[in-house]
């Protein structure tokens, strides 16, 4: 590397102090505005940067690295995910790619569990009647919801968030399940008291809540597809806090609209705007739903340590290594 201070441009705002302490080490750029870049201006800015560092709401695929700079040599990526990248496109074209796994696991699950809750506990159903004036007493039968202790609970993903998802569902008494592209080590199952199921189909066909905690690739989209939502008891609720392309949002609407399925709590979603699509009407409406806006991770803590993990990462490319948290072939 050269003597001179790479140039490194940020996409979105980011925390006061990871934005001064990227001002203190590198030549940096900041959007001045909180809103996504469009094309043309991530166009400009890989022309011009030695190292982007851009967040799930910018899609980075081949047409748009075909028009990259030859001094573009680092992606470090805002966050776990990178199904916005097209990281092997990169690769071919010499550019490395970083991201921030693990920061965000505890807050994932703090969020898969809120979500499990609110849903069949039916929290903003209460909340509503009580912010519109419309709670009259204590009604016996009013506002029913059902336990999670002694309930199934199948992970989809047994990653760093899975596992963390297991623990806390595993407290409040739940039976833990998984199915995982790899099975874990014998004594992982033991202390997380998790039961493999080699098959995804007998899994949520058997599970009174589903938890998606699985990476977006290829391999993964539509996983949970209008077959497999078919194959679930209709009490059984989805929860989904990874990636929208998961699930087929459309079968998935036309189930809890027919009461098929029991409900659904969603952080994430397919026809999302994170990537320019319309948030489903249809799945808004429904009183079974409960929405959060993609706020999984959102603390201020994960959000100061991926910062950090960002800057760890452009540093050490800088000092001529490999960043520690490069994305390489076999996470696709």
């Amino acid at each position: 590397m050269t003597s001179e201070r790479l140039s490194v441009v940020v996409t979105r705002r980011l925390p006061e102090a990871v934005e001064a302490r990227l001002g203190e080490l590198f030549d940096v750029r900041l959007r001045e505005d909180d809103t996504p870049m469009s094309r043309s201006e991530l166009a400009s800015a890989m022309q011009d940067a030695d190292v982007l560092v851009p967040t799930l709401t910018d899609t980075i695929d081949a047409n748009l690295l075909a028009r990259a700079g030859g001094k573009l040599k680092l992606i470090a990526n805002y966050g776990a995910g990178f199904d916005h990248i097209d990281v092997a496109s990169a690769r071919q074209r010499g550019i490395l790619v970083s991201n921030t796994p693990g920061v965000s696991a505890d807050d994932t699950a703090d969020m898969t569990l809120a979500l499990m809750m609110a849903v069949t506990r039916r929290i903003p159903e209460g909340l509503a009647l009580m912010k519109d004036g419309g709670f009259s007493g204590f009604n016996p039968t009013a506002l029913l919801g059902t336990r999670i202790g002694g309930k199934r609970i199948g992970i989809l993903g047994m990653g760093r968030v899975g596992q963390a998802v297991a623990r806390r569902a595993s407290a409040f008494g739940m039976q833990i399940h998984y199915h995982n592209r790899r099975r874990l080590r014998e004594e992982t199952e033991t202390e997380l008291g998790a039961t493999y199921w080699e098959s995804l189909d007998q899994m949520v066909a058997r599970m009174d809540v589903l938890s998606v905690n699985c990476p977006h690739t290829p391999s993964t989209f539509h996983l949970i597809n209008a077959r497999r939502l078919k194959l679930m008891k209709p009490e059984a609720v989805v929860i989904n806090t990874s990636r929208g392309e998961v699930i087929d949002e459309n079968a998935l609407t036309r189930m809890l609209k027919a009461g098929e399925l029991a409900g659904a709590g969603l952080d994430v979603f397919e026809h999302g705007l994170d990537h320019g699509g319309e948030m489903n009407a249809d799945l808004r409406a429904l009183e079974n739903v409960v929405l959060s806006p993609h706020m999984a991770s959102a603390t201020l803590e994960g959000r100061l340590e991926m910062g950090e993990k960002v800057i760890i990462n452009i540093k050490t490319f800088d000092d001529g290594h490999r960043p520690p948290d490069q994305v390489v072939p076999s996470m696709l």
